[in-house]
């Protein structure tokens, strides 16, 4: 049965989307069966990986809402061979709506997954940035939590907020919720900001915390305007080679685990 692990921080431009895309990316080229399933109103990991043009009408929101059947839905993309459950602009007033269910409104999305974890390795869940029902439902769903963490200042007060919610989720809906790591984004080595903050993550976090930092490197923001992971756009340059790493690691990981 696939493992299903959550894309989420609350903060908005911490590489949620970036880590969804190319991490689901780089288990295709490590030989594992993805779904990513974009959570996000903004849509960006779908037309990330898509084409710009198409609306996608049936998708995560009408999935959820049980409107259309989750299979119909997916798209299958050839190259990185992958599946991807698509967003639109209905996702924005998915909250008013969902509100309304009850009960049950927290487990929409874990309901329509449960039709197809069998058939993957991984599902990948890129998130809102915020804290409200969308993530709730990722949340629900998943089996573990993957934070993305800029190298910024209040990095560790973002995290902490998403770490009340976790456990908050962990003792209403999902007790066997875990933290699959906390990555660091957007580094570089050259500022002293990050160098600090990279320091004050490993320290309070420790093992949770992955080896590899990824780079702040022009490349990853270029590549999506291709509808391209950055395997397929630049394979060479630093953000991808970044991205090889964590899926390597990440992979190690739940071997071990």
């Amino acid at each position: 049965m696939g493992k299903i692990i959550a894309i989420a921080n609350q903060k908005g431009g911490v590489g949620k989307t970036t880590t969804a895309i190319n991490l689901s990316s780089g288990l295709t080229y490590q030989g594992k069966s993805v779904l990513l399933v974009d959570l996000d109103p903004q849509a960006n990991a779908t037309h990330g990986l898509l084409s710009l043009g198409e609306s996608y009408q049936e998708n995560s929101y009408t999935v959820m809402m049980e409107e259309a059947d989750i299979r119909k839905a997916i798209v299958h993309k050839e190259q990185p061979k992958m599946d991807i459950l698509p967003s639109n602009m209905s996702l924005a007033g998915a909250e008013l709506v969902m509100d309304k269910i009850d009960p049950g409104k927290e487990a929409l999305l874990k309901n329509q997954l449960a039709k197809v974890q069998e058939e993957y390795d991984f599902i990948i869940i890129d998130c809102p940035p915020s804290l409200g029902l969308l993530t709730t439902n990722a949340l629900t769903a998943a089996d573990s939590v993957l934070i993305p963490v800029q190298c910024e200042y209040y990095a560790l007060e973002g995290v902490t907020q998403l770490l009340l919610t976790i456990r908050l989720v962990q003792k209403t809906y999902n007790p066997a919720l875990r933290i699959e790591g906390i990555l660091l984004t957007m580094f570089d080595i050259r500022t002293k900001l990050s160098v600090e903050v990279s320091k004050e993550v490993r320290q309070n976090f420790v093992r949770q915390v992955y080896q590899i930092a990824i780079p702040r490197n022009v490349k990853l923001s270029e590549a999506p305007s291709r509808s391209l992971s950055i395997f397929e756009y630049d394979p060479k340059c630093s953000g991808a080679q970044a991205y090889q790493q964590l899926t390597e690691e990440l992979i190690k990981r739940n071997k071990r685990g």
